[in-house]
Order: structure tokens, then sequence, then C-alpha cells
């Protein structure tokens, strides 16, 4: 016996007949004797004068169980039955006796006055009664009958059904009836009389069906009781399994009692549903289920089954260590008692949870820790080796004892409920042997295992708390009220990293202890992935703790992930640093669990480029010469003010300055600023100024070697406009560079000057002329005076050399003598320089359109004759590339023009190449602008001739046209028509209506017709 479910009572004995049936009705008991008597005894304290009235039936509604205590005869009633009663049911919701002894009787309780006799019922061995609709069926040989009671005192036959066999037994099934034949169960439809087969019977007991109260069924096949639902589908609830083949069964939750032939068996409805008790009761005869008691017939005496206080049971089954039916127990206890049923089941499930930990089962052990509700400090306190933050709340574990001795109403006595479960909790005195082994079982994987899964199904309420609180308090800071949510006070820090807000709120206190116990289970668990997760995410992880365990276990990435969540950016970077140096010397330290590589560093900055800049530069100096490109990226990725990062690459990084500012153009050359650009162009020519001074020294240099960064140089001079020509000019020596300065003098438009380098100095015609085309086409529309003039002055230059080459040198000193040798100092003096510059630049530019002008006049000469005889002889016209030019650029020179500055002695036919398409182009255009002439004076004769026949438009007058104003008819009176050559109106209307809005807004001054 496991524990004690009920207690056995004997309530009569020495019965004067032989005992047939039993029931009870209030607090009475109801027996059929084999005399044909019907024997009613009520409880011994409320025995009265026999000669009294019986009760009415407000009285047994007063005291509807039995009472625990003799009973004696109140009253007998002979001639009840004729035959031996085989079955007596009470009606309680009509007030109704069913007896089935020779048919099926109905009595009127309390008077037990006969109501109505089923004769048909005559031999019935069977019958089952539904209550909810009133309908009694009943088993007579091969025949099912359903009669319904019509409310009065009479029933009325719904159906008969045949059936294969003699029911031995039957109960309603909802809308169905399950029926057991000799041989199997089956489930008769009541509407059509359909038989479904449930399965076969038992071989030794007679078929046994048992209705449940949830509406399912338990069918006896022999010893064991099957589940199957209303429409006979097995269940899978299991089967209970009698030690013998049962001839009854009654359920009285959460237990079932069975009628076996030499003891009465209870057993618990709850899988694998295990015997609970055993009474020895001898030759039983009925057994009986009545309100919260078993009554239990024998030939002469009658027991009763009083059921013992929950609260009791509870005590004796976790006394005994039946954890699982004391917690199935503690919800049937009464709805009014939640909060100490709520304290029963956490202690239980607490007394559960050590029980099975001690034992190994350590997932369990959790599972019950965690329905318990309690705190995770009760748990983690059986793991010593796992260091916590000090909590500013701390449960008292006492708490979490049973509280049951508070009620005695549960128990048997005010003092034996909560014996047991008052227990010491703590384990008992060990000797250091033994203390040692159970703290490393206590620290083994399996156990550490558990802790972790029980700490991550608590972790998302208690981090939401927490991050509520974090969040109130915030919006209560930022409103400047002084809420205070938990506690008195709350002392609060404000810091930069989260480790030094002070945290004396209980969820985020809580949060900690967990984030910390968990970090530490994991990596010791090995799952260093998971610990990583957890501090990427939010977490309240206590940072000492945190940092000093790590450390001595190595967990440099972990480490870096608890800096980084605390904002600790500064000693993140130093650490991710050192183990970057570590990683890659020649003899790495064998911590390192990974290789570190400089590219996690850049991958760190990345996301405070935007909020702390200054530290981004200071350690992106450490892997910039490793990796240039990703560092530079980073910059740019960053948004990192470009000038800043300029002058800190300038003071530690020079190097790198210049790869920085060419990504920065690379990318969006608008986004960089002029000083920027004056400032590479400045390094590039100082990196070419070196160069040709390491060269001249060695007597190597040349004019047509370009190094690198003399390419760079030229590409950034003519790609980019953001830098100081005038500066860089003065920079340049004045015998060599000669390419840099033509550049430089275009920037200036010293187009002369620029064109004379390409000529004379660099001896690269095809240089010049790709200058020219570069000014003409970035005129606009390509147009302009001085933009169309640039091919003009290439053939001056072709066709006057020796003077070009004579004013040049003068020119260029005039040019770099105007402003002060200091490069970058601004000074008073350095703009009036400016201003001497740009007022020499115009003279120059004036000079030129006047000699282009003067050689446009009708002089009769070209400029080629005009100064040839005051210069020597020596001097050669460079004919074939001013024959060149024509022929190649012929679309873009004034034709009048260039032949004035021809020489007269240049052939007719070498200009063949430059008249031909520029005649056949003036007469093509010729010809199109006559065709347009003619277009346009045909498109103009169209026009007249619309206007014209709009002019002869003419309008019917006749005897029945109406003014539109008046409404009378115009006869021959002077009349207007509107535009829309229908509305007539008389000319006198027309005039007095001059200011009305008659006809429509848009209406035109009408023609008058006479």
């Amino acid at each position: 016996m496991v524990h004690s479910a009920y207690d056995s009572f004997q309530l009569l004995h020495n019965s004067a007949a032989k005992i047939d049936a039993v029931e009870s009705y209030g607090h009475n008991l109801l027996l059929s004797c084999s005399d044909g008597s019907l024997r009613i005894y009520c409880p011994e304290s409320s025995a009265g004068d026999p000669r009294s009235p019986p009760p009415s039936s407000d009285f047994y509604l007063q005291y509807p169980e039995l009472k625990k205590e003799p009973y004696v005869l109140e009253r007998t009633i002979n001639g009840f039955s004729r035959k031996p009663m085989l079955a007596m049911e009470v009606l309680k919701s009509r007030e109704l006796l069913l007896s089935l002894s020779e048919s099926i009787a109905f009595h009127r309780l309390p008077s037990f006055e006969t109501l109505a006799v089923i004769t048909k019922a005559k031999g019935a061995n069977a019958c089952s009664w539904d209550e909810r609709r009133g309908f009694l069926c009943f088993a007579r040989q091969k025949r099912v009958c359903i009669f319904r009671h019509d409310g009065g005192r009479g029933f009325v036959e719904v159906k008969e059904f045949g059936v294969p066999d003699v029911v031995k037994s039957m109960s309603w099934c909802g809308e169905n009836i399950c029926l057991g034949i000799r041989r199997e169960y089956v489930i008769l439809n009541s509407t059509t009389g359909a038989l479904s087969e449930v399965f076969p019977s038992g071989r030794i007991a007679p078929p046994l069906v048992v209705s449940l109260p949830s509406g399912e069924l338990l069918l006896g096949k022999d010893n064991i009781g099957v589940f199957v639902d209303q429409n006979g589908k097995l269940l899978q609830e299991g089967r209970i399994c009698w030690s013998e083949a049962p001839a009854a069964v009654v359920v009285e939750k959460p237990y079932a009692v069975g009628l076996l032939p030499r003891h009465v068996e209870i057993r618990s409805l709850r899988d694998p549903y295990p015997l609970i008790q055993t009474v020895v009761l001898r030759n039983v005869r009925r057994i009986l289920q009545s309100t919260h008691v078993i009554v239990v017939a024998l030939e002469s005496s009658v027991y009763g089954f009083f059921p013992v206080p929950i609260g009791a049971q509870i005590v004796q089954l976790t006394a005994s260590g039946n954890f699982e039916e004391a917690l199935a127990l503690c919800k049937l206890l009464p709805p009014e008692d939640s909060n100490l049923r709520a304290a029963k089941e956490q202690s239980i499930h607490i007394r559960y949870a050590h029980y099975l930990f001690e034992n190994g089962n350590y997932e369990e052990a959790m599972e019950h820790f965690l329905a318990s509700q309690v705190e995770i400090n009760y748990v983690l306190s059986l793991y010593p080796s796992i260091v916590l933050p000090k909590s500013s709340v701390v449960p008292d574990p006492e708490q979490y004892m049973d509280v049951g001795g508070d009620a005695p109403v549960l128990s048997r006595g005010s003092s034996g409920l909560s014996d047991d479960l008052e227990s010491s909790l703590p384990l008992h005195a060990l000797d250091s042997e033994e203390r040692t082994d159970l703290e490393s079982r206590k620290m083994s994987h399996n156990t550490l295992m558990a802790l972790i899964k029980f700490l991550q199904r608590k972790r998302f309420v208690i981090v939401e708390k927490a991050a509520a609180e974090g969040t109130e308090e915030a919006v209560s800071d930022a409103v400047g009220h002084n809420f205070v949510s938990y506690g008195n006070s709350r002392p609060r820090k404000m810091g930069k990293a989260r480790a030094n807000v002070s945290i004396s709120s209980v969820a985020r206190d809580t949060a900690s202890i967990l984030d910390t116990a968990l970090l530490q289970a994991l990596l010791l668990t090995g799952q260093t992935s998971a610990a990583l997760e957890l501090l990427r995410g939010l977490n309240y992880c206590d940072l000492r703790i945190g940092e000093e365990f790590l450390q001595e276990k190595n967990q440099h990435a972990c480490l870096l992930e608890l800096y980084k969540c605390n904002a600790m950016h500064h000693e993140a970077l130093k650490l991710l640093h050192n183990l970057v140096e570590d990683s890659n010397s020649d003899n790495p330290s064998a911590e390192l669990s990974q290789k570190f590589k400089p590219e996690m560093i850049i991958d760190y900055l990345k996301p405070l480029c935007g909020t702390d800049p200054m530290l981004v530069l200071e350690f992106s100096m450490l892997v910039l010469e490793s990796c240039p490109s990703q560092t530079i990226e980073l910059f740019l990725s960053g948004n990192i003010p470009a000038d800043l990062v300029n002058s800190y690459l300038k003071q530690h990084a020079p190097n790198m300055q210049t790869t920085y500012l060419e990504l920065m153009l690379a990318m969006n050359e608008s986004s960089v600023s002029g000083n920027l650009q004056n400032e590479m162009v400045q390094i590039y020519l100082s990196e070419v100024l070196d160069w040709y001074k390491d060269l001249n020294s060695q007597q190597k240099w040349d004019e047509r070697t370009f190094s690198p960064t003399r390419k760079k140089l030229l590409s950034a001079l003519e790609g980019i406009s953001g830098y100081n020509p005038e500066v860089l000019l003065k920079r340049l020596p004045p015998d060599a560079l000669y390419e840099e300065r033509a550049i430089l003098l275009g920037k200036m438009n010293q187009h002369e000057l620029a064109l004379s380098i390409y000529v004379h100095k660099l001896n690269v015609p095809e240089l010049a002329l790709s200058y020219c085309d570069r000014i003409y086409e970035s005129g606009p529309q390509h147009s302009g005076k001085s933009y169309g003039n640039i091919y003009l002055i290439l053939l001056q230059i072709y066709l006057n050399p020796q003077r070009t080459t004579k004013n040049f040198e003068k020119r260029i000193t005039s040019l770099t003598s105007t402003r002060s040798p200091a490069i970058h100092k601004v000074g008073p003096g350095a703009v009036k320089n400016k201003g001497r510059l740009s007022k020499k630049i115009a003279e120059i530019e004036g000079a030129e359109e006047t000699r282009i002008n003067q050689s446009g006049t009708d002089s009769g000469k070209s400029d080629g004759d005009t100064d040839d005889a005051n210069e020597e002889g020596t001097c050669t016209i460079m004919l074939d590339k001013v024959l060149d030019l024509l022929g190649q650029r012929w679309d873009r020179i004034n034709g009048a023009q260039a032949l004035r500055l021809l020489p007269r002695e240049t052939k007719l036919k070498n200009l063949l190449p430059f008249l031909g398409p520029l005649l056949r182009k003036s007469s093509e255009g010729y010809r199109n602008f006559s065709v347009i002439k003619s277009l346009r004076e045909s498109e103009n004769l169209q026009v007249k001739e619309g206007l014209y026949s709009q002019r002869k438009n003419s309008v019917k007058i006749s005897g029945d046209s109406m003014c539109s104003l008046c409404n009378k008819k115009i006869g021959t009176s002077v009349f207007a028509v509107y535009p829309n050559g229908k509305t007539l109106v008389h000319f006198v209307c027309f005039k007095d209506s001059q200011n009305m809005k008659t006809v429509g807004k848009a209406s035109r001054s009408p023609f008058q017709l006479r």
C-alpha cells in the first residue's frame, strides 16, 4: 500500500435479511433485502421517533452525504419487490428511485410512492439512465428498448432494437449506447440502431461497461481496464491492470475502485495507474458511488470508504517519495485555497527537484525547479564553483519550505501535515573527501547543461523586466521626474559604460546574476559560440566577475565582446591589438585558441566611426601599414571628416596621406575640399621635385621621363580644379617640367604660353592640338569667341616661331615675379601681387585678341608678311603643321581669319584639305537655309489662307431666327454673331449686356452684319 486514500468504516452490521442491492439518498442508506423489503437506515445521531412522519425532500438536500458513524434502521417497506433486486439508482434531479427487479419501477422520493412501472421491462437484466436527457435504456434477452421520461408520471417508448446476443452490461455514452454482450463490446446508435464493434470481451470475466465522469468509457477485459471514447475508439492514456478481474468498478476522481473477489482495490487514474490501497473484504455483493463516499455492501453489513483529506494524502505521498502523485493531488485542493495550493506545489517541486538532483536526474530536477518558480539564487546555490555578483535582494530559503502547517483543515491533525516537508533541505555534514566528490559531481558536464537550460528558460522574462525597468528610468530622467520605482532611493551614476551604472533594482540585479552564471556555465561546457551570442545581445553580465573568469580561462574572444557590450572600446581595442601582435609573432602563445588578424581591428572600429572618430583614428594607425586599403576604406565608409583624417595622417603616417587623398578623389571629387586637393597636388609636386633634383644631380634628367608620381601629378593637374596654379607655378624649375608648366598656364588662361611650351619646348604638336581641343570643347556650345580663337593662336605660333620663343621667357619671368616667393604665406603683399597678376593676364589676353583682330583687317597683307622684313632670315615657318591643323580642324576655325594669317606664297593646292570641306559645308548650309526659308514662306501662305477662309463665314437669317438674349425675332434689325457661329443676338441687346456674362466667360467680341 502506497498511502491511505480512503478510511474504511462499518456503517451497518448484522442486517436482519440478506442484502441484494444498496443505494443512498441524502445521508440515508436504502437496502433492498432478499425478503422483498426495502429497509431505510439513517445515522445514529439523526434517529428519531419511528412513529413520526418521514422528512421532506428538502431535509435530504441539507445532508447530501453519508456520515461516518453507525447507522440504525429508520423504517421498513415490506413487499417492495417480488423478486431479488438487481439494481437501484436514485435519480436526484427528478427525486425518483429507479429499481430493476421483476420489471423496472419508478418510486417518488422520499415517500417511495410508485410513480410508474414499465411492464415491457419484465425480464430485463440490465439498464442505464441518461440523467441529462431523461432517457432510459434496458436490455431484455436480445432486445434493447429506449424510453423517455415525459416529465410527468409516465414514460414514452422511443425505440427498440435487436442485438446479436444477450446483453450483460450497458451504459449510455453520449447519443450512443455501449453494450457488453457475451463475446464482445459494441456501440449501438440510439437513432438508427446501427452496431459498430469495439473489441472482443474477456474469456474469464463477463463484460463490464463503466461510464467515466468525462463521458468516456472503461471497458473490462478480464483483469484489464481499457479506455475508449464515446465512439468506441481506443484512447492512448494506457490501461488499468487489476490484480484480478473485477466484478464492478466505480470511479471517484482521482481514483478507480474495483470490486475483486477477495478484496477491494483502489488505483490511481493517472498513468501508469499504480495501486494506491487495498481493503480486504470478502463476499462483497454490491459497490456504490455515493457523494464523496464509496459504499460497499456485504451479505449482512455495509461499509463506507470515506476519502482521506487531500492534505493528509499529500503529506503521506511526499514522505514516501511519491512526488508525482502528491503534485497531482495538489490540483484537487479547493479553489478557495489557491494560495495554499501554490505554496504546497512549490514545496513539493523543490523537494522533488532536490531528490532528482541528488540521484543524477539533473534535467528533470531543473524542470521542477522551474515549476516551483524558485529564485535563481536558490538553484545556483547548488553550484558553489560558479561565482556570482553580490545581490541586493537575497531570498530566504525558508520561504520555500512547506507552509501546510498553517492550514490544519487539510490534514488529519493540526501538526502532522508539514513535519516531513519542513525538514532541512541542505546537505548533511560530510567529510572532506565526500564533499569534494559531491562538488565535482555538481560541476560535471551534465549538471551544467541542466543549469544552462534552466537559466535560458528563465532568462527571457527576467531580462525583459530589467530592460523595461531601464527604459522607465531613462524616461524618468528625460522628463526630470524624481521617480522611484524600487525602494525609497536608487543611487545612479551616469557613465559611459554600463558597468559604471549602480545596479540596485530587483530586476536588473537578478538579470546580472543570471547572465553572469549563464556565461560561466556555457564556457565550462565548451559552448563558446553560445557565450559569444549571449554577450553580443542585450545582457547584464557582471563586468568584474566576467573579466576575471574570461582572463582565467583565456577566452579572449568572449572578453572582447564583454568589453564591447560595456562600451569599454579602448580596453577592447588594446586587447585586440595585443592578440594580433601575438598571433603574428614567430612564437605565438599556446593560449590563443584562434588566429587574430588586423582586419578584426578594422571590423571593430567600423561602428565607432560616427560616435568616437578620434578613437578610430588612434587605433587605425596600428593597422594602417599592414592593411592600408581596408583602413582607408574605413575612413571613407565611416564618414569621418576628411580634414580630420588628413591632419591625423599628416602627423602620424605621412606616407599614407597620398593614398587616402587619392581614394577620396576616386570616390567623390566633389566631397573633397579645395584645401585637400591642393595639398595632394603639393605632395605630388614635392615628390616629383625631389626626384628631379636627384636625376639632375646625376645629369640623367630627361623631359620625356615619367615616374609613377609624375604621371599622378600630371593627371591631378588636369583632372582636378581645387588647387592654386599660381602657387604651384612658382615651385617649378625654370628649365624643366615643361608639361606641368603648360598645364598650370592653361589653368591660368595663358593659352599662348602653354601652346608655346608644347610646340617649342616639348616639340609635341599633338599635345598642343589636344590642348586646343580641350579648350574648345569646354566652351559653351563650342561657339565662344575665346574658345574658337584658340586654334588661331596655335596658327600664329606655327607661323611666327621666333617671335613667340623670344616672348616666352620674358612673359614667364613676368608671371613668376608678380608673387612673393613664399608659397604658403598669405598676406597683404600677396593680395596685391595677385591683383597685378590678374591685370597682367588681362593685358596679355587683350593683346592676343587685338593681334588677331588686326590680322583680320583688309590691309591686303597676311601676318606672315608683316614682320618678316624685320626678322633674321634664319626663321623657319612651320607651314606643314599649319596645313595639318587646318585640314584636321577646318570645322572649328574661322576660315577668313585663317586665310589672312597665311603667307602669300602658300599654294592653293595645299589648302584643298581645308578649303574643300569648308566650302562644302558653306554650300550645304546655304542650301539648308534656302530650304528653310521656302518652308517658312509656304507656312506663312497656309496661315493666310486659313485666315481668309475664316473671314468668309456666312450666317443665314430667316424669319424664325431668334435673339438669344431677348428671345425676339431678329427680323431686319442689326444683329451680332458670336465666334461659335451659331449664337445670334440683336446688336442693341449685345450692347446692353456688355457687362453681363450671359453666353460664357471666354466669348470674344462678335462682329456685326448689316
